[in-house]
């Protein structure tokens, strides 16, 4: 059953190999773009339901919402220009805000992005806030979630994660998207950070903003919170890492915008 299950995987995955864009690295998805689109609203609708979402009269509502869709647009432009339109179906694109004290935005498959009011605190200059939107963007437009997710099916050994309702599906987004995913998943997901701050960086340099923000954003990210763990076992490079890549990466963007 074990070898049926090994080759229906390899079988879908040859049919989803695609490459992300700018970076050109390899990817294989499992599932249907379309069903983790479907579930991720589900799933946010929920989420809305239970958070101290901002009114759009908010002033912080509405700067994220004006740096969002600046940063979409763009994104949206480049991805169309580039042969890549395919990966905006089925994106239905929400900006919103939610009253929290915790440092963190996302983005889930199908451009749902939300922001804490804390990580606003950080964010002193819209260039700041575009370092973020731009790295939250770049996961839902490079796909991430999905290969996550496939990447746990694996690890979980299903026969019957295709079905697009299956609950094991269900099961396995939330192992995915609330964090709990197995140590197998670690470094994927470092390497997932690291190439959405590259394609984040072009989306938010292409909105008219300036991506040598993010060297002094990432400064004071680093410099909050205690102890980190080593970054063996962290879902995120090291600050130092991060830091160094972004620098080196902002000497050659202008190749990657033309």
């Amino acid at each position: 059953m074990k070898k049926i299950v090994t080759y229906l995987f390899l079988g879908v995955g040859i049919l989803s190999c695609t490459k992300v864009p700018i970076t050109n690295r390899r990817q294989t998805n499992l599932m249907k773009e379309t069903n983790l689109i479907e579930m991720s609203k589900q799933q946010y609708s929920e989420f809305l339901a239970g958070a101290k979402v901002l009114p759009s009269t908010d002033p912080r509502a509405q700067r994220v919402a004006r740096v969002g869709e600046k940063v979409k647009n763009a994104t949206e432009a480049f991805l169309t220009k580039k042969g890549h339109a395919k990966r905006l179906e089925g994106f239905a694109w929400e900006f919103k805000t939610v009253e929290d004290d915790i440092v963190n935005a996302w983005c889930m498959p199908g451009g749902k992005v939300c922001f804490y009011t804390a990580i606003l605190d950080l964010c002193q200059t819209d260039d700041e806030l575009a370092v973020v939107m731009g790295h939250e963007v770049a996961h839902a437009i490079a796909r991430h979630g999905n290969e996550r997710m496939s990447n746990q099916m694996l690890i979980n050994g299903m026969g019957h994660v295709l079905a697009p309702q299956d609950t094991s599906q269900v099961s396995v987004f939330q192992q995915v998207f609330m964090g709990s995913a197995a140590l197998g998943m670690l470094k994927y997901g470092r390497n997932h950070e690291s190439e959405s701050d590259k394609l984040g960086l072009v989306f938010m340099y292409l909105a008219g903003y300036n991506p040598e923000a993010a060297i002094g954003f990432w400064e004071k990210m680093a410099a909050t919170g205690g102890q980190k763990p080593p970054e063996i076992f962290s879902t995120h490079p090291s600050d130092e890492r991060r830091i160094a890549d972004i620098k080196e990466f902002l000497t050659e963007i202008e190749v990657y915008t033309r």
